[in-house]
């Protein structure tokens, strides 16, 4: 599809020559002859570049351009004159043109002109559309679940997202706190900044310390080159700690002065360094009673905890359970290359009545099992049936089937199980094991109590 360009001019004749030139090279061409008119078009089609007489009946050309640029962010716009000078030439750029030409230059200046203008604007939408797509991956609308607990939740990060204060974000493991930091991120002003995550349990304290701050070279053994750290990173963004809990105590005390004072020392270093971010943590355990016992700062917690956001466990939203699983299984059937993918009615009813211990993380690795796992004849629908669940999950039902003649018993199921997950790793045991959750001598065990080795 041809860019579309807009030329606004009230000289007929020149419209009209200009219109056929830019058409002789494949764009499509609109014609106002006033900014009122030229606007109006706007509003109803998709313009990549405006090219405007700088004197219009009805508006002075560098206004518009001002104008036009506040409006559609990703339109180009180009100012023609009969007479240019430089000072209308340094307004028009500072308005947003893209640049300033003096009617009468020759063909070989404006056509370059216009297909560099229309290459930076294609670009621009290109971009505005990734942002887009960015949001919808990451955004609120991508937490899935209607129940109150997690919509009560959501209401309260949407409030603070649009404000720059510090968030602490609480609840069990695998509750989904990055989830809801980068949704907060995404919804915030600095959502054209980056996004950084750390988890501040996974690393030792001296390695943490230079992946947050950074270091000057030579400030310890092996460290060559200066590394600006992820505090510097983040500038203009967000920084998601998580597992804050984990953070040892002499940490603390630079993160508490980041937030006091917007600025930290880098290891090595004996000059300040500004930073612009906004710090969002999260933790699994109880900080206040943490700090209370010493193993956490008071006044760190305090200072995190300036809004709060507790996320719920996945037992106390069940009914958002099915929707979460239909979600987890297309993402995964997509990934595999399987198409039409159904959760049986029985499947879901087994996962509502799991505990979810781990909680949506869990609850994840569970569909994504299940789809690898599951078969169909070509060209029928694959659908998820409870022999696909781990047998843990299928003991707890059966368990509240007890009685019922037509339930299998445990080690029926059990072995069934097996088979189909040996059948689907053409008999790699070591692969069998790791779906199945156990260990390799324990698959071996139960196979020889099978007599299947």
């Amino acid at each position: 599809m041809p860019a579309t360009i807009l030329l606004i001019d009230d000289e007929s004749r020149l419209r009209q020559l200009l219109a056929r030139i830019l058409e002789l090279e494949g764009y499509a061409v609109l014609e106002a002859e006033n900014a009122r008119a030229g606007l109006k078009i706007l509003e109803r089609e998709e313009v990549q570049l405006v090219i405007s007489d700088v004197k219009l009946p009805d508006k002075n050309g560098i206004e518009l351009s001002a104008q036009i640029k506040q409006l559609y962010p990703a339109t180009e716009i180009i100012v023609l004159t009969a007479y240019g000078t430089i000072s209308d030439g340094v307004t028009a750029i500072k308005n947003g043109a893209f640049d300033y030409i003096t009617k009468g230059d020759d063909n070989d200046r404006i056509i370059p002109l216009v297909s560099r203008a229309i290459e930076k604007a294609t670009l621009q939408l290109r971009i505005q559309q990734l942002e887009k797509q960015v949001g919808q991956r990451y955004g609120f609308e991508s937490i899935i679940g209607h129940s109150k607990a997690i919509q009560q939740a959501i209401d309260l990060a949407r409030k603070v997202a649009v404000t720059d204060t510090t968030v602490l974000l609480t609840g069990e493991t695998g509750t989904g706190k990055e989830v809801f930091a980068q949704a907060i991120h995404q919804a915030s002003l600095r959502r054209t900044g980056p996004f950084v995550a750390i988890n501040c349990g996974a690393l030792g304290k001296d390695i943490l310390e230079s992946e947050l701050f950074g270091h000057r070279a030579g400030a310890f053994t092996g460290a060559s080159r200066d590394q600006k750290g992820l505090f510097a990173e983040a500038t203009k963004g967000t920084i998601f700690l998580d597992e804050i809990g984990e953070m040892p105590l002499d940490l603390q005390a630079k993160l508490l002065r980041v937030l006091e004072t917007h600025e930290f020392l880098r290891v090595g270093d004996t000059k300040p360094t500004k930073t612009d971010v906004r710090v969002i943590a999260a933790t699994n355990r109880g900080l206040e009673q943490e700090a209370n016992a010493g193993h956490f700062r008071l006044d760190l917690y305090y200072r995190l905890s300036v809004f709060q956001i507790e996320l719920p466990p996945l037992r106390d939203r069940r009914d958002d359970i099915a929707g979460l699983a239909q979600q987890f299984a297309r993402q995964y059937a997509t990934k595999l290359g399987k198409r039409d993918i159904r959760l049986s009615t029985e499947f879901i009813q087994k996962l509502q009545q799991h505990p979810w211990k781990g909680n949506i993380r869990e609850l994840k690795n569970v569909i994504e099992r299940a789809v690898i796992l599951a078969e169909s004849p070509q060209n029928t629908p694959v659908e998820l049936t409870p022999d696909l669940l781990p047998h843990e999950i299928q003991t707890a039902v059966s368990a509240a089937n007890v009685g019922d003649s037509s339930a299998l018993d445990l080690a029926t199921v059990e072995q069934r199980h097996i088979r189909r997950v040996l059948q689907h790793t053409n008999g790699n045991k070591t692969e069998a094991a790791r779906l199945l959750g156990i260990g390799l001598t324990s698959l071996y065990r139960k196979l020889s109590e099978m007599d299947t080795l």
